[in-house]
């Protein structure tokens, strides 16, 4: 079977069935995340632990992203999935062991953080580059704004792992033809194939462009982030109820968001609707940052607006990247571009532990709230990416061509 199965009328029944799936397992990942963010606040106080906590998970995708990727692209994307879901689980069910026998320790959720982000680094390839095989491409827009409504969503791991895992056995998705072309080796290696996808957005200079984008924003952003416990403990006064509200704010923003993008689909221009939500997410950080301690509430607005305007970011970039690159090398596309805008963030990190510790985390939301602004409007006056979409296109076009 070949990726003719998006021109069915059945396209919907079967991504759906994966894609809920998908999210009921996210649903636990998020408490997971929340649970060990937490712990280590009310263990350690320290800015400098967490950011560590958050390098330790970006180290498979910087430096094993892009294998992962030309891996995706050779195996069974199905079967990637089932092992990655299955490797989460097991070491969910660990964690709890060590909770339960209260002998967890830092290093051990270090060790854990790594493990999962590793499995990570192959699903998330794996489940973006089966996506554009089985959607139609008028609903990829759409389909995106519902994916990114997954990352605000919060419930078990364990138990809904089995959910994810389950449609996985049985429904079929489609894997991509290996073409001969320019990007696409004639004795293919994993090395190559990594290679190849550095070329491919190399030779693309409105697509490199985003890709640096993504890395500033990126080094800018995720230090603040990955530190808001220590926003809320140290600036705030509050505990974890405290905490449990603007995560809860950001996520319904990005649920809401989420609903809105799928509803929508943006405007005819996804630069143009993902410029625009990069500038509004910039503005709810910054109102984050800005807040005063006495105006807790300010800072859930901030965080709403914020959350809300993330799917409208990244949702019409993901739906361009799956529309206009070639199915087989979408895995290898998508983790180098992944790769480079992570590779930022522990330089970013190692910064903003220490320094928060010094004057505060507030300090990097105005920051990263005002790169993401100014980073916005910067694009919507560089015609290299405001026109990429177009270029995509004709690349589109002349590979349907060559297919005829």
């Amino acid at each position: 079977m070949t990726a003719t199965i998006a021109r069915t009328d059945r396209w919907a029944a079967l991504f759906f069935t994966i894609w809920i799936g998908q999210a009921l397992s996210l649903v636990g990942s998020r408490v997971g995340g929340f649970a060990l963010t937490w712990w280590l606040t009310r263990t350690s106080g320290s800015a400098t632990i967490l950011a560590t906590a958050s390098m330790v998970m970006m180290l498979p995708h910087v430096f094993l992203g892009p294998f992962a990727g030309a891996l995706v692209d050779r195996w069974n994307r199905r079967r990637v999935m089932i092992v990655a879901d299955s490797f989460t689980a097991l070491l969910s069910a660990l964690l709890a062991v060590l909770f339960w026998t209260e002998s967890l320790q830092i290093w051990h959720v270090y060790v854990i953080m790594f493990l999962r982000a590793l499995g990570g680094a192959f699903h998330s390839p794996a489940m973006q580059a089966s996506t554009s095989l089985m959607v139609t491409r008028d609903q990829l827009t759409r389909v995106g704004g519902m994916n990114q409504t997954l990352s605000g969503i919060m419930a078990i791991d364990v138990i809904t792992a089995a959910f994810a895992i389950g449609p996985l056995c049985f429904v079929h998705i489609p894997q991509p033809e290996r073409k001969a072309h320019a990007y696409v080796a004639a004795k293919p290696s994993v090395w190559r194939d990594v290679v190849d996808g550095f070329h491919y957005l190399w030779d693309w200079k409105g697509m490199f462009l985003v890709l640096m984008l993504a890395t500033l924003i990126n080094m800018a952003i995720t230090p603040g982030m990955s530190l808001l416990p220590v926003l809320v403990q140290k600036h705030f006064r509050g505990g974890a109820v405290q905490l449990g509200w603007m995560n809860s704010a950001w996520g319904i923003g990005v649920i809401a968001g989420g609903v809105i993008l799928s509803a929508w689909g943006g405007f005819k221009s996804k630069i143009l609707t993902s410029m625009l939500g990069l500038i509004g997410m910039g503005l709810g950080l910054a109102i984050v940052g800005l807040s005063p301690a006495h105006a807790f509430w300010l800072s859930i607005a901030g965080l709403a607006l914020g959350g809300t305007m993330n799917p409208i970011v990244n949702g019409p970039f993901m739906a361009l990247f799956q529309q206009v690159v070639a199915p087989e090398l979408q895995g290898r596309v998508f983790t180098v571009l992944q790769s480079m805008a992570a590779l930022a963030t522990p330089l970013g990190l190692a910064i903003a532990g220490p320094l928060s510790d010094w004057l505060g985390v507030q300090v990097w939301f105005v920051a990263g709230g005002l790169v993401c602004a100014v980073a916005g409007v910067a694009i919507l006056l560089t015609p290299a990416v405001m026109h990429i979409e177009s270029h995509g296109h004709a690349l589109q076009a002349a590979r349907d061509a060559t297919a005829e």
